[in-house]
Order: C-alpha cells, then sequence, then structure tokens
C-alpha cells in the first residue's frame, strides 16, 4: 500500500474508533487485514493456505498452523484485543503519550505490571527496520539524563546518570526535522562514531562542538564543522546557541519524561522510552492521529513476540511506580452489551 487513506484504512477520530472497533472479531480481523493485506501468507514458506472452525489458518504448502496474533506482539496475549487496541489508541493520539499508571485506571486493569508490559511491548516495536538515515545539515551532542545529583552539575561527569547521544536535523530556511537518540557507554569517538554511522547518512554535514570525541568524522565521508564553546565565551556569546536544536531537543525529552512518566524511568529502560520520544517527535507533523494509530499497529503486526522477561531488563528492584508488581491481572474486554442509559434508572429517579 502506497499511502493509506483517512476513514478507509484507519479511524479519523475518537468516535470513528469506536464505531470500528467494538468487538475483539472486529480488533482481529483488522489485524488479519494488516498482517495479509492480500490474503493468508504462511510465515514459514510464503504460502497460501484456508482458515479452520478455530479461527486458525493452515498452510496448503507445509501444513503449519498459525494464528493471527502468532508471531507478533500480541502473540498467547491473554488480554482482549479491545484492551489492546484502546491502548495503542490511547498511545499514538495523545501528544504526549500514557504512562502505565494512567492506563491501568483508564481500562480497568487488573493490575500495574500488566499495563506496563503493556507499554514496553509497544515501545519495543518503534524502531522501523531500515528507516532513512538522517541528511543534510544534523547536529550532533551529547546530555545526560536521569536525576540530580550533588556535586554534577552539567558537564561530562556521569554519576548515575546515563549519557545520551543526539542527532538533529536541521531545516532550511530555518526549523528542526528528525531526530535520533541513543545511549552512549561513554563519550570518546569510539562509541561516539557509531551512533553517527548508525544514525546519520554519508556526506551529511555534521554541526558539533569541539569534543575531541568529534575528531576523525571526515574521514568517515562527513563534513565536519566544529564549533568551540570557549571561542564563544570569549566573544561574548552564548555557548547554548552553538548547537540549539539538540539542546532543543534534550529540554523536551527531559520535560516528557518528568511530565508524562514523573521522572520515574530507571536506567535499564530508559532506551525504550527514548525510542517512544523519538516516535512521537518525528511524528509532530502528522496531519492525522489517526495515521499514527495505523503506524503503530502496523509495526505491531509484524514485529516479533516481546515476552515480559525481555522487558524485565533488570533484575534491581525498581523504585515504585516503575517497578510492576508481583500480581498479574487480566483486564475484562471493552466488548460488552449496551448499558440501556442507566443514568435513567429507577434507584436514580426514586433517589432524586
Amino acid at each position: 500500500m502506497d499511502q493509506p487513506r483517512a476513514g478507509r484504512h484507519y479511524p479519523r477520530s475518537a468516535g470513528e474508533f469506536q464505531s470500528w472497533f467494538p468487538t475483539d472479531a472486529d480488533c482481529l480481523d483488522y489485524l488479519e487485514w494488516l498482517r495479509w493485506p492480500d490474503g493468508f501468507s504462511c510465515p514459514a514458506c510464503g504460502g497460501s493456505g484456508w482458515r479452520l472452525g478455530d479461527g486458525r489458518f493452515e498452510c496448503a504448502g507445509c501444513g503449519g498452523r498459525t494464528s493471527v496474533t502468532a508471531g507478533t506482539i500480541f502473540d498467547r496475549t491473554r488480554t482482549p484485543l479491545t484492551v489492546w487496541f484502546t491502548a495503542c489508541w490511547m498511545f499514538a493520539t495523545q501528544k504526549d503519550g500514557v504512562s502505565a499508571q494512567s492506563l491501568q485506571r483508564a481500562l480497568d486493569i487488573g493490575s500495574y505490571q500488566t499495563a506496563w508490559a503493556m507499554l514496553g511491548r509497544l515501545r519495543s516495536v518503534l524502531v522501523r527496520p531500515g528507516r532513512d538515515l538522517l541528511s543534510g545539515t544534523v547536529e550532533v551532542d551529547e546530555t545526560f539524563i536521569g536525576g540530580e545529583e550533588p556535586g554534577l552539575r552539567g558537564g561530562r561527569a556521569r554519576g548515575r546518570k546515563s549519557l545520551v547521544g543526539i542527532a538533529v536535523e536541521i531545516m532550511e530556511p530555518k526549523g528542526m526535522g528528525r531526530c535520533r537518540m541513543a545511549i552512549l557507554e561513554d563519550a570518546p569517538a569510539g562509541t561516539l562514531r557509531p551512533f553517527i554511522t548508525g544514525n546519520i547518512e554519508p556526506g551529511a554535514r555534521i554541526i558539533t562542538d569541539a569534543w575531541q570525541g568529534y575528531h576523525g568524522l571526515a574521514d568517515l565521508g562527513y563534513r565536519h564543522e566544529r564549533r568551540s564553546q570557549r571561542a564563544a565565551r570569549a566573544r561574548g556569546e552564548d555557548p547554548g546557541e552553538l548547537l540549539p536544536a539538540v539542546h532543543r531537543v534534550a529540554s523536551l525529552a527531559k520535560r516528557w519524561l518528568l511530565g508524562t512518566h514523573q521522572g520515574s524511568v530507571d536506567a535499564a529502560h530508559l532506551a525504550s522510552y527514548l525510542d517512544e520520544f523519538v516516535f512521537r517527535f518525528n511524528r509532530r507533523r502528522s496531519a492525522s492521529r489517526g495515521l499514527v494509530f495505523y503506524r503503530l499497529l502496523e509495526l505491531a503486526a509484524a514485529h516479533d513476540p516481546v515476552r515480559y522477561r525481555d522487558l524485565v531488563a533488570s533484575q534491581l528492584r525498581l523504585r515504585a511506580p516503575s517497578a510492576p508488581p508481583q500480581s498479574r491481572g487480566r483486564p475484562p474486554s471493552l466488548e460488552r452489551p449496551p448499558a440501556d442509559r442507566p443514568w435513567r434508572g429507577r434507584d436514580l429517579e426514586s433517589s432524586g
């Protein structure tokens, strides 16, 4: 499909979303269409097949059997698809996203752990394989993301914070394009170069500060422009204005973590939150949030299963509310019969 169309391939509004996906069967059919738009294709051999009585498909070639959700992030899920789809809609359409605690309350999910794992699975699919590299003019810098620590004010003193590389496209005549963010092990060239070559197209013009870790970029095929903060101070200029785009993105990312997640993001899971921020930032000008919902589900349907043990990157006990509790709860389906206007009930009338 070249370009999905609103109202046909994805819902245009919350009202249309509710009318499209009132039942788990509707959600399953949409996932089937996303995964196999031209009809069933066997994941093992690519052959065609037919639907079985239990809803699964059987391949005519290899005889393998599979379901619509098998091999996706919805594989073996006990959470009803109406809940999954509503979570995806909230995740995609709310400007700043949604926290696990808010998701749990909104969808009547039995435990914080289930909501936390659902959002973790969604974040795991946000990096599209083979995505285009940044091009043109790109600012690159690093920043530390983490809580305040006494005696560590700015600079490159790590402490317990995470060093994050940032690359931002600069548009002409003004504005910012796409961005990339990733956790770095350290700031020497050995770590910075893989970040740059993995995210920026060769031949691009790269603007950095004068940090020695950026030396040698010209040898990698880039046009490198260095801007010295020390020289800017000597000229009486604001060093923060030398790389305004990356500083702006770093500030937005930190504000988003503090606002949506109250800053309670453990270092072990920071990379996935950065992926979410980049996903949102790069789609900030999307004309339709429904299209973002479509892209999210498209990625989810094409992604390999993500197990809970894959999400728990650290065996250390996380600080609440980041730590998922030990109990697990299965949320009820949002597929429910009409409530017949309970606000018109006799009890309410008699109590008035």
